[in-house]
């Protein structure tokens, strides 16, 4: 049987061996929530990015720049870090470069596996039925908040663990809390979500629609997928 397993941090992913795995980077506030909405919106591709000047280099190559740090968009940046700023039309058909404070990061410290995709709630179903087709074992690596846990990307975990629970066998306790998380909180997602650090931070930015959206399970079904650098849909 296949496993599933979940890396709560991008400070324990030494702890886990990607060689050969599918890895499904989630960070649900908001960074692939943004990607999710962006590439389903029409976007050509976003690249992840780890530092403010690699991405301004990337953009003075066509780039659109994108992202924040601690939840505030880099002044010199195209885009922020909201889900909304990804649906318009101005996007379509662009490349974007993506820098986040733990989402991108995430992205990069998975480069190890044999493939990585970007997880949300938005996407939940597709990425499920992606990994549930696919013979080889899953990874999900929670971005986190600075290295440590958070209760959102904890929670999609938990979710996508149910979509596969039938198919696939978990490893370790951590995909078991995860489990338990999602089942005990699955009636009412957004309000435990909103009661997290990482939404209480941001709430002080007046963006709880961002939040609620980035809550909303199966609003699109691509599956952005790392490829030479760039996530495609």
């Amino acid at each position: 049987m296949k496993t599933i397993e979940v890396c709560l941090t991008p400070d324990l992913i030494h702890q886990h061996e990607l060689s050969g795995k599918i890895v499904v980077v989630v960070d649900i506030f908001r960074a692939t929530s943004c990607i999710v909405t962006g590439l389903a919106h029409g976007v050509e591709s976003m690249k992840p990015v780890g530092e403010v000047e690699e991405t301004k280099a990337l953009g003075k190559k066509g780039y659109l720049m994108a992202g924040e740090r601690g939840g505030i968009k880099v002044p010199e940046f195209d885009m922020g870090n909201s889900p909304f700023e990804y649906q318009a039309d101005e996007v379509k058909g662009k490349k974007i470069a993506i820098s986040t404070t733990n989402g991108s990061q995430a992205i990069i410290k998975s480069a190890e596996a044999q493939e990585i995709i970007i997880g949300a709630f938005l996407n939940l179903e597709s990425i499920a039925q992606y990994v549930l087709q696919s013979k080889i074992n899953v990874v999900i690596h929670c971005a986190g908040w600075k290295g440590t846990p958070n209760l959102e990307d904890t929670l999609f975990a938990g979710a996508l663990i149910d979509e596969c629970v039938e198919e696939m066998g978990t490893v370790g306790d951590s995909a078991l809390v995860a489990h338990q998380l999602y089942i005990a909180n699955h009636e009412n997602l957004f309000g435990i979500a909103k009661q997290s650090s990482h939404a209480e931070r941001l709430s002080g930015f007046g963006i709880e629609e961002d939040l609620e959206f980035c809550m909303t399970e199966n609003e699109y079904q691509v599956v952005p997928k790392l490829e030479d650098g760039e996530i495609v849909g």
